[in-house]
């Protein structure tokens, strides 16, 4: 490597992420869209290894594209693969919260003017036609506010299991 270019290199480490950006505007003719020191440390090396030695050969550039574009590739995994377990299962969920009720169970709560109805399901809850991964985001979505799911509907009292209740 010519040896400006390595002195350069070794002055990029010591420069403030301003003074980077500065230069990687002087390089690139471009206004860089990331703050992160060790990227742009080495995108300039890399600008400068290309200015001071030259880029990819147009041939070497069109084999790279071919590679990337070729149609063997595989998305999905062989069926064999998932036999034989070489694919890590997925992790199971810790037990579900006791305080939740059963599958199937409506909760109703009166909030202002309206009622608030929902209804467990075996993986979230369903409220006005929509699922939902929460009693909060319920309780948020039909209120304007945050809430805790829970207290919101009843299913536990304010400072229960809490530190602050031990006290």
């Amino acid at each position: 490597m010519d040896d400006a270019v390595y002195r350069e290199m070794e002055q990029l480490q010591r420069m403030p992420i301003e003074q980077l950006r500065q230069r990687y505007r002087e390089l690139y003719g471009e206004q860089s869209h990331t703050r992160h020191k060790q990227h742009l440390i080495n995108r300039i090396g890399w600008r400068l290894q290309v200015l001071a030695q030259g880029d990819l050969s147009e041939r070497a550039r069109q084999r790279a594209l071919a590679l990337a574009n070729d149609a063997d590739l595989k998305v999905q995994v062989p069926s064999a693969w998932i036999g034989a377990q070489r694919i890590a299962p997925e992790p199971k969920r810790g037990p579900k919260d006791r305080r939740l009720p059963v599958m199937g169970t409506v909760l109703s709560r009166t909030y202002g003017d309206q009622t608030v109805v929902v209804k467990v399901l075996k993986d979230g809850f369903e409220y006005q036609g929509r699922c939902y991964n929460s009693l909060s985001a319920i309780a948020r979505q039909a209120t304007g506010t945050r809430w805790n799911g829970l207290l919101f509907f009843g299913l536990t009292k304010r400072g229960k299991g809490t530190k602050r209740a031990a006290q």
